[in-house]
C-alpha cells in the first residue's frame, strides 16, 4: 500500500476518494494545487522539481549517459551540450566514475549496487526540491546497502536548488536505514495513519500495532 500512495503523490495513480495536493514550487509560500486539476503542462511544471528513484530503478537498456539524460531531455529540454556537465557532476555525488568510457557504458553491466546509484545521479541531475525514494535497499547485499544509507544521508543533507533544504520522502522497510536518518516516520495502518512523529518515539513505542511490525513492515517517512 505505500508504494500505491507513492504513485498517487506522483500522479502515476488517481485515487478513488479523498484528494492529493502537491506544491508547484514556482515561489515560497505558493498555494498546494489540487492534483487532479493539475494538467499535463503544469504536471511537467511540477515534476521539473521532483526526483525519483525507483524500487527496481527503473533504468532501460542503453549506456548510463542515455539514462541520465532522459530525464533532463523530457522535462527539462535541454540539450546534449548542457547535460553532459550535469551527468558527470551528478555521477561524482554519487561516487561513480565520470570519464566518457563509463559515460558510454551500458546500464545492463552494471552491479546491483552500482545501477541503484546511476538510478540515484538520475534523480540527482534533475536539482530536485523533492527527492523520493521507493525501496532503495531491495535486492542489495549488506555491504551495498550501507553504502545507500551514506548516500541517502548525504543527498539529503547537501543543498538543494538556490541553496534550500531538499525534502526526502522514502518508502522502506529498511530499519537500519532509518535508525541512520533518524526522520519523522509516518506509519500507515487499515489505510490511516497511526504514528506520525519522530523515529526515537516510533523506535521506543509499545504500542501493538507497531510493535509486531516494525521490522518487517515497510514505512512511509520523510526526513527533514
Amino acid at each position: 500500500g505505500k508504494t500505491v500512495l507513492l504513485n498517487h503523490i506522483l500522479g502515476q495513480l488517481r485515487p478513488d476518494t479523498g484528494r492529493v495536493y502537491v506544491a508547484d514550487h514556482s515561489e515560497p509560500g505558493a498555494p498546494l494545487k489540487l492534483l487532479d486539476t493539475v494538467d499535463d503542462t503544469d504536471r511537467d511544471e511540477i515534476h521539473v522539481h521532483w526526483g525519483v528513484v525507483f524500487q527496481r530503478n527503473a533504468l532501460f537498456s542503453g549506456t548510463v549517459y542515455d539514462n541520465i539524460a532522459l530525464w533532463l531531455k523530457e522535462v527539462k529540454r535541454l540539450e546534449d551540450a548542457a547535460i553532459l556537465p550535469i551527468a558527470r557532476r551528478a555521477l561524482a555525488d554519487v561516487a561513480l566514475p565520470t570519464d566518457d568510457e563509463f559515460l558510454r557504458r551500458n546500464q545492463e553491466q552494471l552491479s546491483g549496487g552500482m545501477a541503484k546509484r546511476l538510478a540515484v545521479a538520475r534523480a540527482l541531475a534533475m536539482d530536485p526540491a523533492v527527492l523520493f525514494y521507493d525501496e532503495p535497499t531491495t535486492g542489495l547485499d549488506p555491504t551495498s546497502s550501507a553504502q545507500i544509507h551514506d548516500l541517502i544521508h548525504e543527498t539529503h543533507h547537501a543543498p538543494g536548488p538556490g541553496g534550500e533544504a531538499r525534502t526526502t520522502i522514502i518508502i522502506t522497510h529498511d530499519k537500519d536505514l532509518l535508525s541512520r536518518l533518524e526522520p519523522r516516520t509516518v506509519m500507515l495502518h487499515e489505510g490511516r495513519v497511526f504514528f506520525d512523529g519522530p523515529f526515537a518515539g516510533f523506535h521506543a513505542s509499545t504500542e501493538p500495532v507497531i510493535r509486531p511490525y516494525f521490522e518487517v513492515m515497510p514505512i512511509l517517512h520523510a526526513a527533514r
